[in-house]
Protein backbone atom coordinates (compact mmCIF):
# COMPACT_ATOMS: atom_id res chain seq x y z
CA UNK A 1 0.00 0.00 0.00
CA UNK A 2 1.28 3.39 -0.81
CA UNK A 3 1.87 6.20 2.20
CA UNK A 4 -1.03 7.63 3.66
CA UNK A 5 -1.81 11.10 4.77
CA UNK A 6 -1.10 9.74 8.20
CA UNK A 7 2.06 8.64 8.28
CA UNK A 8 3.34 11.83 6.21
CA UNK A 9 1.96 14.06 9.17
CA UNK A 10 4.25 14.54 11.44
CA UNK A 11 7.41 14.51 8.94
CA UNK A 12 6.03 17.32 6.39
CA UNK A 13 4.76 19.10 8.68
CA UNK A 14 7.63 19.50 11.75
CA UNK A 15 10.46 20.72 9.45
CA UNK A 16 10.35 24.58 9.13
CA UNK A 17 12.79 25.21 7.15
CA UNK A 18 13.63 22.62 5.03
CA UNK A 19 13.98 23.43 0.98
CA UNK A 20 10.38 23.07 -0.10
CA UNK A 21 10.22 22.00 -3.53
CA UNK A 22 8.94 24.39 -6.17
CA UNK A 23 5.50 24.83 -6.79
CA UNK A 24 4.53 23.23 -10.21
CA UNK A 25 2.98 25.34 -12.80
CA UNK A 26 -0.37 23.43 -12.94
CA UNK A 27 -2.45 25.76 -10.87
CA UNK A 28 -5.71 26.61 -12.87
CA UNK A 29 -5.43 30.42 -13.97
CA UNK A 30 -8.51 32.97 -13.45
CA UNK A 31 -7.98 34.43 -16.42
CA UNK A 32 -5.61 32.31 -18.27
CA UNK A 33 -5.15 29.05 -20.37
CA UNK A 34 -3.94 26.07 -18.48
CA UNK A 35 -5.74 24.23 -15.44
CA UNK A 36 -4.73 21.87 -12.83
CA UNK A 37 -5.26 18.14 -13.69
CA UNK A 38 -8.82 17.46 -12.94
CA UNK A 39 -10.24 20.86 -13.17
CA UNK A 40 -13.31 21.72 -14.91
CA UNK A 41 -13.96 25.57 -15.38
CA UNK A 42 -17.73 26.39 -14.30
CA UNK A 43 -19.45 29.62 -15.52
CA UNK A 44 -22.35 30.28 -14.26
CA UNK A 45 -24.92 33.90 -14.53
CA UNK A 46 -25.45 33.57 -10.73
CA UNK A 47 -25.25 32.19 -7.11
CA UNK A 48 -28.20 29.78 -7.91
CA UNK A 49 -26.30 27.96 -10.80
CA UNK A 50 -24.45 27.19 -7.82
CA UNK A 51 -27.19 25.10 -6.50
CA UNK A 52 -26.54 26.73 -2.96
CA UNK A 53 -29.51 25.68 -0.19
CA UNK A 54 -32.70 28.28 -0.57
CA UNK A 55 -31.92 29.52 3.08
CA UNK A 56 -27.98 30.75 1.34
CA UNK A 57 -29.45 32.29 -1.59
CA UNK A 58 -31.68 34.11 0.42
CA UNK A 59 -28.91 35.51 2.62
CA UNK A 60 -27.00 36.26 -0.58
CA UNK A 61 -30.07 38.43 -1.75
CA UNK A 62 -30.67 39.78 1.17
CA UNK A 63 -27.07 41.33 1.37
CA UNK A 64 -27.33 42.84 -1.92
CA UNK A 65 -25.24 40.41 -4.24
CA UNK A 66 -26.20 40.15 -7.70
CA UNK A 67 -23.42 38.01 -8.98
CA UNK A 68 -20.23 36.19 -8.50
CA UNK A 69 -16.61 37.77 -8.82
CA UNK A 70 -14.51 36.04 -10.97
CA UNK A 71 -12.73 34.05 -7.90
CA UNK A 72 -16.04 32.92 -6.42
CA UNK A 73 -16.62 31.77 -10.22
CA UNK A 74 -13.54 29.62 -9.81
CA UNK A 75 -13.64 28.31 -6.33
CA UNK A 76 -17.11 27.56 -4.76
CA UNK A 77 -18.07 25.15 -7.12
CA UNK A 78 -15.33 23.16 -6.51
CA UNK A 79 -15.70 23.87 -2.50
CA UNK A 80 -18.86 23.26 -2.10
CA UNK A 81 -17.68 19.33 -3.18
CA UNK A 82 -15.51 19.08 -0.27
CA UNK A 83 -12.25 19.60 -2.17
CA UNK A 84 -8.87 21.42 -0.81
CA UNK A 85 -8.41 24.61 -2.29
CA UNK A 86 -5.33 27.08 -2.48
CA UNK A 87 -6.66 30.84 -3.27
CA UNK A 88 -4.48 33.96 -4.11
CA UNK A 89 -6.60 36.58 -5.60
CA UNK A 90 -6.98 40.67 -5.31
CA UNK A 91 -8.39 42.23 -2.06
CA UNK A 92 -11.49 42.58 -2.70
CA UNK A 93 -12.89 40.37 -4.56
CA UNK A 94 -14.47 38.14 -2.50
CA UNK A 95 -11.89 35.45 -1.02
CA UNK A 96 -14.02 35.27 2.42
CA UNK A 97 -17.25 34.87 0.49
CA UNK A 98 -15.68 31.26 -0.98
CA UNK A 99 -14.99 29.40 2.57
CA UNK A 100 -18.24 31.23 4.07
CA UNK A 101 -20.52 30.08 1.68
CA UNK A 102 -18.89 26.54 0.71
CA UNK A 103 -18.73 25.25 4.68
CA UNK A 104 -22.24 26.84 5.14
CA UNK A 105 -23.54 25.07 2.44
CA UNK A 106 -21.50 21.59 3.37
CA UNK A 107 -22.55 21.87 7.17
CA UNK A 108 -24.46 19.44 8.67
CA UNK A 109 -24.69 21.39 12.14
CA UNK A 110 -24.61 18.49 15.44
CA UNK A 111 -25.35 19.59 18.67
CA UNK A 112 -22.38 19.94 21.00
CA UNK A 113 -19.58 19.35 18.12
CA UNK A 114 -17.14 21.33 16.44
CA UNK A 115 -17.28 21.12 11.98
CA UNK A 116 -15.81 24.09 11.21
CA UNK A 117 -12.49 25.76 11.90
CA UNK A 118 -11.45 29.20 10.29
CA UNK A 119 -7.94 30.79 11.76
CA UNK A 120 -7.07 34.15 10.88
CA UNK A 121 -3.69 36.68 12.60
CA UNK A 122 -5.39 39.38 14.19
CA UNK A 123 -8.67 39.42 16.45
CA UNK A 124 -10.39 42.44 14.14
CA UNK A 125 -10.31 39.37 10.79
CA UNK A 126 -11.57 37.06 13.08
CA UNK A 127 -14.48 39.29 14.42
CA UNK A 128 -14.90 40.55 10.85
CA UNK A 129 -15.09 36.68 9.51
CA UNK A 130 -17.64 35.55 12.13
CA UNK A 131 -19.58 39.07 11.37
CA UNK A 132 -19.63 37.02 8.02
CA UNK A 133 -20.29 33.65 8.56
CA UNK A 134 -23.79 34.98 10.83
CA UNK A 135 -24.77 37.11 7.68
CA UNK A 136 -25.28 34.44 5.68
CA UNK A 137 -26.76 31.95 8.51
CA UNK A 138 -29.46 34.17 9.15
CA UNK A 139 -31.90 31.40 7.54
CA UNK A 140 -30.22 28.88 9.26
CA UNK A 141 -31.14 29.40 12.70
CA UNK A 142 -30.30 25.79 14.04
CA UNK A 143 -26.82 27.10 13.74
CA UNK A 144 -24.31 28.49 15.89
CA UNK A 145 -20.92 30.63 15.24
CA UNK A 146 -18.67 31.85 18.18
CA UNK A 147 -15.15 33.96 17.78
CA UNK A 148 -12.53 33.05 19.98
CA UNK A 149 -9.22 35.89 20.34
CA UNK A 150 -7.28 36.53 23.23
CA UNK A 151 -7.56 39.84 25.49
CA UNK A 152 -10.91 38.19 26.55
CA UNK A 153 -10.88 36.02 29.96
CA UNK A 154 -10.26 32.69 28.79
CA UNK A 155 -13.06 31.66 31.62
CA UNK A 156 -15.81 33.23 29.41
CA UNK A 157 -14.68 31.15 26.58
CA UNK A 158 -14.50 28.07 28.42
CA UNK A 159 -17.95 28.38 29.85
CA UNK A 160 -19.05 29.31 26.17
CA UNK A 161 -17.49 25.88 24.90
CA UNK A 162 -19.26 23.75 27.53
CA UNK A 163 -22.57 25.45 27.67
CA UNK A 164 -23.09 26.48 24.21
CA UNK A 165 -21.00 24.73 21.91
CA UNK A 166 -20.59 26.47 18.20
CA UNK A 167 -20.71 24.66 15.35
CA UNK A 168 -18.38 27.03 13.60
CA UNK A 169 -15.29 28.12 15.39
CA UNK A 170 -13.35 31.39 14.11
CA UNK A 171 -10.51 32.74 16.16
CA UNK A 172 -6.87 33.43 16.11
CA UNK A 173 -4.25 30.81 16.58
CA UNK A 174 -2.76 31.48 20.12
CA UNK A 175 -6.13 31.31 21.71
CA UNK A 176 -7.59 28.14 19.78
CA UNK A 177 -4.44 26.26 20.63
CA UNK A 178 -4.84 27.20 24.69
CA UNK A 179 -8.27 26.17 24.10
CA UNK A 180 -7.33 23.12 22.26
CA UNK A 181 -5.05 22.03 24.88
CA UNK A 182 -7.00 22.64 27.87
CA UNK A 183 -9.23 19.86 26.55
CA UNK A 184 -11.94 22.93 26.47
CA UNK A 185 -12.57 22.79 22.79
CA UNK A 186 -12.77 19.77 21.00
CA UNK A 187 -11.42 19.42 17.74
CA UNK A 188 -11.99 16.11 17.03
CA UNK A 189 -14.95 16.54 14.82
CA UNK A 190 -13.73 19.28 12.73
CA UNK A 191 -14.47 18.53 8.72
CA UNK A 192 -13.14 22.07 7.31
CA UNK A 193 -9.91 23.87 8.52
CA UNK A 194 -9.51 26.85 6.78
CA UNK A 195 -6.31 29.69 7.03
CA UNK A 196 -7.61 33.16 5.79
CA UNK A 197 -4.40 35.66 4.67
CA UNK A 198 -2.38 32.30 5.18
CA UNK A 199 0.86 33.57 4.53
CA UNK A 200 0.63 36.15 7.30
CA UNK A 201 0.78 32.83 9.60
CA UNK A 202 2.72 30.46 8.02
CA UNK A 203 5.60 33.34 7.50
CA UNK A 204 5.92 33.66 10.56
CA UNK A 205 7.44 30.52 12.09
CA UNK A 206 6.27 30.92 16.09
CA UNK A 207 2.40 30.96 14.48
CA UNK A 208 3.09 28.71 12.19
CA UNK A 209 3.73 26.10 14.81
CA UNK A 210 0.82 26.73 16.71
CA UNK A 211 -1.34 26.38 13.50
CA UNK A 212 0.34 23.06 13.03
CA UNK A 213 -0.37 21.81 16.52
CA UNK A 214 -3.79 22.91 16.07
CA UNK A 215 -3.77 21.00 12.49
CA UNK A 216 -2.44 17.82 14.36
CA UNK A 217 -5.63 17.80 16.72
CA UNK A 218 -8.21 17.56 13.88
CA UNK A 219 -8.89 14.49 11.74
CA UNK A 220 -7.22 13.75 8.79
CA UNK A 221 -10.28 13.02 6.74
CA UNK A 222 -11.28 16.64 6.51
CA UNK A 223 -11.60 19.38 3.78
CA UNK A 224 -7.86 22.42 3.98
CA UNK A 225 -8.42 25.94 2.50
CA UNK A 226 -6.47 28.66 2.57
CA UNK A 227 -7.11 32.44 1.32
CA UNK A 228 -4.31 35.31 0.69
CA UNK A 229 -4.04 38.74 -1.66
CA UNK A 230 -0.49 37.81 -1.40
CA UNK A 231 1.11 34.69 -1.86
CA UNK A 232 5.29 33.97 -2.87
CA UNK A 233 6.05 31.21 -4.73
CA UNK A 234 8.06 30.51 -1.85
CA UNK A 235 4.70 29.47 0.75
CA UNK A 236 3.00 27.79 -1.56
CA UNK A 237 4.39 24.51 -0.84
CA UNK A 238 4.13 24.76 2.91
CA UNK A 239 0.35 25.53 2.36
CA UNK A 240 0.45 22.19 0.17
CA UNK A 241 1.56 20.40 2.76
CA UNK A 242 -1.44 20.86 5.12
CA UNK A 243 -3.32 19.35 1.68
CA UNK A 244 -4.24 16.43 -0.30
CA UNK A 245 -4.18 17.47 -4.58
CA UNK A 246 -5.66 20.94 -3.61
CA UNK A 247 -7.07 22.78 -6.58
CA UNK A 248 -4.95 25.68 -6.82
CA UNK A 249 -6.31 29.49 -8.34
CA UNK A 250 -3.78 32.34 -8.58
CA UNK A 251 -3.90 34.87 -10.50
CA UNK A 252 -2.06 34.92 -13.63
CA UNK A 253 0.65 37.69 -12.60
CA UNK A 254 1.45 39.93 -9.66
CA UNK A 255 0.49 42.95 -12.24
CA UNK A 256 -3.11 42.07 -11.82
CA UNK A 257 -3.05 42.17 -8.12
CA UNK A 258 -2.95 46.15 -8.44
CA UNK A 259 -6.65 46.86 -7.86
CA UNK A 260 -9.00 48.25 -10.68
CA UNK A 261 -10.53 51.23 -10.25
CA UNK A 262 -8.43 52.65 -7.71
CA UNK A 263 -6.50 55.71 -8.45
CA UNK A 264 -2.97 55.63 -7.11
CA UNK A 265 -0.61 58.88 -6.77
CA UNK A 266 1.98 59.51 -4.48
CA UNK A 267 3.57 63.16 -2.91
CA UNK A 268 7.43 64.41 -2.44
CA UNK A 269 7.54 66.31 0.89
CA UNK A 270 9.55 66.48 3.70
CA UNK A 271 8.71 65.07 7.19
CA UNK A 272 8.21 67.95 8.82
CA UNK A 273 5.83 69.07 5.58
CA UNK A 274 3.05 65.82 6.63
CA UNK A 275 0.90 67.25 8.90
CA UNK A 276 -0.09 70.40 7.27
CA UNK A 277 -0.41 68.47 3.51
CA UNK A 278 -2.83 65.57 5.83
CA UNK A 279 -4.65 68.90 6.57
CA UNK A 280 -5.07 70.03 3.34
CA UNK A 281 -5.77 66.62 1.61
CA UNK A 282 -8.80 66.52 4.40
CA UNK A 283 -10.15 69.58 3.69
CA UNK A 284 -9.92 69.04 -0.01
CA UNK A 285 -10.87 66.19 -0.78
CA UNK A 286 -14.48 64.51 -1.14
CA UNK A 287 -14.72 61.49 0.87
CA UNK A 288 -16.97 58.73 2.18
CA UNK A 289 -14.54 57.33 4.80
CA UNK A 290 -11.10 57.53 4.98
CA UNK A 291 -7.99 55.34 6.64
CA UNK A 292 -4.38 56.99 7.45
CA UNK A 293 -2.05 54.44 7.64
CA UNK A 294 1.15 55.10 10.13
CA UNK A 295 4.63 53.17 11.07
CA UNK A 296 3.99 52.89 14.77
CA UNK A 297 1.79 53.42 17.93
CA UNK A 298 3.29 56.43 19.34
CA UNK A 299 2.64 58.18 15.50
CA UNK A 300 -0.91 56.65 15.40
CA UNK A 301 -1.83 58.03 18.72
CA UNK A 302 -0.35 61.58 18.28
CA UNK A 303 -1.44 62.43 14.45
CA UNK A 304 -4.88 61.17 16.28
CA UNK A 305 -4.45 63.84 18.91
CA UNK A 306 -3.17 66.48 16.02
CA UNK A 307 -6.39 65.47 14.09
CA UNK A 308 -8.75 65.86 16.70
CA UNK A 309 -7.19 68.85 17.85
CA UNK A 310 -7.90 70.68 14.17
CA UNK A 311 -11.53 69.21 14.66
CA UNK A 312 -11.29 66.47 12.66
CA UNK A 313 -13.28 64.16 14.17
CA UNK A 314 -11.07 61.19 13.95
CA UNK A 315 -10.53 57.89 15.70
CA UNK A 316 -7.13 55.79 15.89
CA UNK A 317 -6.91 52.34 16.27
CA UNK A 318 -3.49 50.27 17.16
CA UNK A 319 -1.81 47.31 18.79
CA UNK A 320 -1.22 49.69 22.59
CA UNK A 321 -4.87 49.83 22.74
CA UNK A 322 -6.85 46.99 24.93
CA UNK A 323 -8.78 44.66 23.02
CA UNK A 324 -12.29 45.58 23.86
CA UNK A 325 -11.64 49.30 23.07
CA UNK A 326 -10.28 47.94 19.77
CA UNK A 327 -13.21 46.13 18.59
CA UNK A 328 -15.35 49.19 20.19
CA UNK A 329 -13.57 51.49 17.71
CA UNK A 330 -13.47 49.38 14.61
CA UNK A 331 -17.37 48.54 14.76
CA UNK A 332 -17.88 52.12 15.19
CA UNK A 333 -15.87 52.89 12.15
CA UNK A 334 -17.08 50.13 10.41
CA UNK A 335 -21.08 51.27 11.35
CA UNK A 336 -20.07 54.44 9.77
CA UNK A 337 -19.82 56.67 13.05
CA UNK A 338 -16.42 57.88 12.17
CA UNK A 339 -15.37 58.95 8.61
CA UNK A 340 -11.52 59.18 9.85
CA UNK A 341 -9.35 56.29 11.11
CA UNK A 342 -6.04 56.35 11.68
CA UNK A 343 -4.00 53.41 11.96
CA UNK A 344 -0.82 51.01 11.60
CA UNK A 345 -1.01 47.81 9.60
CA UNK A 346 -2.93 46.09 12.26
CA UNK A 347 -5.64 46.74 10.20
CA UNK A 348 -4.27 46.51 6.46
CA UNK A 349 -4.89 43.42 5.65
CA UNK A 350 -8.24 41.37 5.42
CA UNK A 351 -10.26 44.29 6.80
CA UNK A 352 -13.66 44.85 4.71
CA UNK A 353 -15.62 48.21 5.43
CA UNK A 354 -17.48 49.17 2.29
CA UNK A 355 -17.34 52.75 2.35
CA UNK A 356 -13.87 53.72 2.62
CA UNK A 357 -12.74 55.00 -0.33
CA UNK A 358 -9.45 57.06 0.64
CA UNK A 359 -6.44 55.56 1.39
CA UNK A 360 -3.47 57.54 2.66
CA UNK A 361 0.23 56.52 3.25
CA UNK A 362 0.90 58.88 5.89
CA UNK A 363 4.34 56.70 6.39
CA UNK A 364 5.56 54.64 3.64
CA UNK A 365 4.88 50.77 4.07
CA UNK A 366 7.81 49.13 4.67
CA UNK A 367 7.29 46.64 1.33
CA UNK A 368 5.12 46.37 -2.03
CA UNK A 369 2.93 43.55 0.05
CA UNK A 370 2.05 45.57 2.46
CA UNK A 371 1.33 48.91 0.22
CA UNK A 372 -0.82 46.44 -1.73
CA UNK A 373 -2.68 45.59 1.15
CA UNK A 374 -3.05 48.96 2.15
CA UNK A 375 -4.57 50.05 -0.52
CA UNK A 376 -6.82 47.61 -0.89
CA UNK A 377 -9.42 48.93 1.84
CA UNK A 378 -9.79 51.40 -1.04
CA UNK A 379 -11.89 50.35 -4.22
CA UNK A 380 -13.58 47.52 -2.38
CA UNK A 381 -15.35 44.92 -5.31
CA UNK A 382 -14.64 46.85 -7.67
CA UNK A 383 -15.86 50.23 -6.64
CA UNK A 384 -13.75 53.22 -7.00
CA UNK A 385 -11.24 54.63 -4.84
CA UNK A 386 -8.19 56.71 -4.32
CA UNK A 387 -4.48 56.03 -2.62
CA UNK A 388 -2.21 58.55 -1.90
CA UNK A 389 1.09 57.67 -0.16
CA UNK A 390 3.60 60.52 0.84
CA UNK A 391 7.10 60.41 0.00
CA UNK A 392 9.64 61.60 2.52
CA UNK A 393 13.17 60.12 2.19
CA UNK A 394 15.10 57.59 -0.25
CA UNK A 395 13.80 54.28 1.05
CA UNK A 396 9.90 56.09 0.72
CA UNK A 397 10.91 56.18 -3.24
CA UNK A 398 12.84 53.00 -2.85
CA UNK A 399 9.69 51.14 -1.53
CA UNK A 400 7.60 52.93 -4.40
CA UNK A 401 9.90 52.14 -7.60
CA UNK A 402 9.70 48.70 -6.05
CA UNK A 403 5.58 49.19 -6.14
CA UNK A 404 5.74 50.06 -9.46
CA UNK A 405 7.91 47.39 -10.92
CA UNK A 406 6.39 44.46 -9.13
CA UNK A 407 2.81 45.65 -9.99
CA UNK A 408 3.58 47.24 -13.39
CA UNK A 409 1.68 50.33 -12.12
CA UNK A 410 2.77 53.95 -13.21
CA UNK A 411 1.87 56.03 -9.75
CA UNK A 412 2.13 60.00 -10.67
CA UNK A 413 2.65 62.38 -8.55
CA UNK A 414 -0.46 64.29 -6.69
CA UNK A 415 -1.87 66.95 -9.32
CA UNK A 416 -3.00 70.38 -8.09
CA UNK A 417 -6.53 69.34 -9.07
CA UNK A 418 -7.88 65.62 -8.98
CA UNK A 419 -11.42 65.12 -10.38
CA UNK A 420 -13.87 63.77 -8.17
CA UNK A 421 -15.67 61.58 -10.72
CA UNK A 422 -12.35 59.43 -10.60
CA UNK A 423 -12.60 58.05 -6.82
CA UNK A 424 -16.01 58.69 -5.26
CA UNK A 425 -18.64 56.20 -6.55
CA UNK A 426 -20.93 57.72 -8.61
Amino acid sequence: MGETREDVYDEELVDYEEDDEKAPDSAAKVNGESAKKGYVGIHSSGFRDFLLKPELLRAIVDSGFEHPSEVQHECIPQAILGMDVICQAKSGMGKTAVFVLSTLQQIDPVAGQVSALILCHTRELAYQICHEFERFSTYLPDLKVAVFYGGVTIKNHKDLLKNECPHIVVGTPGRILALARDKDLSLKNVRHFILDECDKMLESLDMRRDVQEIFKMTPHDKQVMMFSATLSKDIRPVCKKFMQDPMEIYVDDEAKLTLHGLVQHYIKLTEAEKNRKLNDLLDALDFNQVVIFVKSVSRAAELNKLLSECNFPSICIHSGMNQEERLKRYKGFKEGQNRILVATDLVGRGIDIERVNIVINYDMPDSADTYLHRVGRAGRFGTKGLAITFVSSASDSQVLNDVQERFEVDIKELPEQIDTATYMPS
